[in-house]
């Protein structure tokens, strides 16, 4: 295992194949990710989640196969639109903490993608894959990976739903964990992040970050991703 953070140590096959953008922060970090708490507060993540709800201009998610039919076995999800005024809150927000962003990952943010709200309803999960790269595998093994969407360097991802043991609100949701399939902490143990309503966690969009949202059991998992470009 590689140490690459404080508390974080990555699968050692990572540093022995061919990544086009292999983007780490400081080793001295106590994550390899940036986590920032209160993103946005309670009253607007509810405003979104309840706007969502009620929207019927809904995209499936769902990646397509090798015959351009839905392939559900890996994504199940769904997509919405941030409405204008939810979208100057997001821009304000985000603004505010580009500076930290960057001094993180040592970089300097340029482009970003709309941002899409993600809905995951019971049953929906996303198996564990990279934002800029698709996996090679020959054999039933990890032989490399191939980048397909080199203007993704940084992802930030924002929970406007929380996870919980028990639904008491309907702003909560079981299950629907994410984890960072390669992330490991001192006793070994795959590194997983309960969504916490208007956190924001942003980290690389290479394969070094290849993550997995877990099945929503129950309630409603709403979060908004967006991919940035970067000067690096």
């Amino acid at each position: 295992m590689h140490q690459i953070s404080d508390k974080v140590f990555a699968e050692d096959f990572l540093f022995e194949v061919e990544i086009a953008t292999p983007l780490l922060p400081s080793p001295y970090e106590t994550y390899p990710y940036l986590l920032i708490e209160n993103f946005l507060d309670e009253d607007t993540c509810k405003s979104i989640i309840d706007e969502a709800r009620e929207d019927h201009d809904v995209t499936e998610a769902a990646l397509k196969s090798n015959n351009n039919s839905s392939n559900t076995k890996i994504r199940n999800t769904k997509i919405h639109k941030l409405s204008t005024p939810h979208q100057h809150i997001y821009d304000e927000a985000l603004n505010k903490v580009r500076s930290s962003i960057e001094t993180f990952f040592s970089l300097s943010l340029t482009h970003a993608t709309q941002p899409q709200l993600l809905e995951y309803t019971k049953g929906s999960f996303y198996k564990a894959h990279s934002d800029d790269s698709s996996v090679l595998v020959r054999e039933g093994e990890i032989i490399g990976f191939k980048q397909v969407a080199p203007q993704r360097k940084i992802t930030t991802l924002l929970f406007l739903s929380e996870q919980a043991d028990e639904i008491t609100t309907p702003y909560q949701f079981k299950g629907g964990e994410l984890s960072f399939s390669y992330f490991k902490d001192a006793q070994g143990k795959t590194i997983t992040f309960s969504p916490k309503m208007g956190s924001l966690i942003v980290f690389g969009s290479n394969p070094i970050y290849t993550h997995e949202v877990h099945e929503v059991t129950e309630g409603y998992r709403l979060s908004v991703a967006q991919w940035h470009d970067a000067i690096v």
